[in-house]
């Protein structure tokens, strides 16, 4: 087999191209096609597509979380792989020739997988509060080798306010370790430094011109190291990231028709899922809306189409025509208008918001959150705020992180929708340029990562 890296740099569109001088030549010099993305265009879904070569309907991730029916609950960023229900392109590989190896730096479902070698990030949580920096790897003396070569992971640079390019840079850095000492005959890279300020700023923003720069020379210097040492090398994205003004709060819609039932705790308001008539699950610009009452259905499909900011609503037709009539997914699937975005916000009085509302809490939010990206505006010397929950977390104190506000309007970048143009879509760039067309459907991308590494895709 052909020795293949696929480079993964979130966020990169054809249309951001032209501000990262090593990604450009290294288009310029091989061939670069569009990805039709798959909805809903996000992480997860996007990964699970091009590793599967299937649609949700068949691999599951119908999203980066959904409604665990049988629990009750809404879960995100599940690090499991067994939840995707297809096979992988590692073992699809591995059972033509039994000496293929695969490395997954990041990738998301990187835990108990099949790879030979696995990154993800895994922070440790002590009973007495704290959440610590740390990863997960496969085989388990990885992690020490890591982390006495390029010492903690920064997972608070990773995601939420303090994201910086130390965490792509990490990520790049151990790919190259384990290039180095193991050889991977397919290596998975995810480069995440782009998806903060695009998603903070825009993609028009004259802010984002630094980030690009930032994540260009990473990107460079991985492709220098692979080409040097006979890698094919593979840049993609799994989608692109536009303007938006306008979020969109589906479960308070829901809420004031009744619909959408909380349980209080000590003052504040928990979404009360199972015992909700109707509640969504927001994902960006996807929400999936799970009716526990299917006699409000056509309720609940007529109030979300009249909703302002709402583009379409799928019901069980239209779930089939996009490849998300799974079980996981809602029995509607909302999508917005191309300048708005759906926020998991359910109280109506910002008094009675949950504490995590208020924190970095990607598993507690009952949705994904991109206001975790910001501090809160409305604190007057945040450094003294951070700095006086530092200190209660070092001398061992249980400690809340209030710092992220509730001001949905600041966002001002979103994905989840199949962009309208090129430009705005995903991308993919080879040096194989005879295997290439101008436009490819996500599910291509399996098939195109074997032919690099000279698979034929019908085996």
């Amino acid at each position: 087999m052909h020795r293949t890296v696929v480079i993964n740099v979130v966020g990169l569109t054809p249309g951001l191209l032209g501000s990262t001088p090593r990604l450009s030549a290294f288009a310029n010099a091989g061939k670069m096609a569009a990805i039709k993305a798959v909805l809903p265009a996000v992480t997860c879904t996007a990964q699970a597509t091009y590793l599967t070569g299937t649609t949700p309907d068949a691999h599951g991730i119908v999203a980066n979380g959904w409604y665990f029916r049988d629990e009750c609950e809404t879960k995100f960023w599940r690090q499991s792989n067994k939840l995707v229900q297809r096979p992988k392109i590692w073992e699809v590989a591995r059972s033509i020739d039994p000496g293929f190896t695969c490395a997954n730096l990041f990738w998301w479902y990187n835990m108990y997988s099949s790879v030979d070698y696995a990154v993800t990030p895994r922070p440790m949580y002590p009973a007495d509060g704290r959440k610590i920096p740390d990863i997960y790897t496969q085989p388990a003396d990885l992690r020490p080798a890591l982390v006495r070569e390029l010492g903690p992971f920064p997972l608070f640079e990773f995601w939420g306010p303090n994201t910086s390019i130390r965490s792509t840079r990490w990520i790049a850095d151990a790919a190259m370790w384990v290039e180095r000492h193991h050889s991977p005959t397919l290596t998975l890279i995810y480069l995440p430094h782009l998806d903060y300020c695009l998603q903070r700023h825009g993609p028009d923003s004259k802010q984002v011109h630094a980030d690009l720069s930032e994540l260009d020379t990473v990107a460079g210097e991985l492709i220098d190291h692979y080409r040097a040492r006979g890698v094919r090398v593979i840049v993609l994205s799994e989608y692109g990231i536009t303007r938006v003004s306008r979020p969109v709060h589906l479960n308070r819609v829901l809420r004031k028709q009744g619909l959408v039932a909380v349980r209080e705790e000590l003052g504040r308001e928990l979404l009360d899922a199972g015992a909700s008539a109707a509640f969504a699950v927001a994902d960006h610009q996807v929400a999936h809306i799970y009716v526990n009452d299917p006699t409000r259905l056509d309720e609940v499909r007529s109030l979300l189409a009249q909703t302002e900011g709402v583009e379409q609503v799928l019901d069980e037709a239209g779930k089939r025509a996009h490849h998300l009539d799974h079980p996981r997914s809602g029995e509607l699937v909302a999508i917005a208008e191309s300048d708005a975005w759906f926020t998991y916000y359910y109280w109506l009085d910002d008094r009675q918001a949950p504490d995590f509302a208020r924190t970095v809490d990607i598993h507690r939010k009952p949705g994904y959150d991109p206001v975790e990206l910001f501090l809160d505006p409305q604190l007057t010397v945040p450094k003294v705020k951070v700095g006086m929950t530092l200190l209660k977390k070092q001398l061992g104190f249980r400690y809340l992180m209030e710092v992220i506000g509730l001001d949905a309007g600041l966002v001002r970048g979103s994905h989840g929708r199949v962009a309208s143009s090129r430009s705005d879509g995903p991308l993919l760039i080879t040096q194989q340029t005879q295997l290439l067309k101008d436009e490819i459907e996500a599910v291509d991308v399996y098939g195109l990562i074997l032919q690099h590494l000279g698979v034929n895709a019908q085996n």
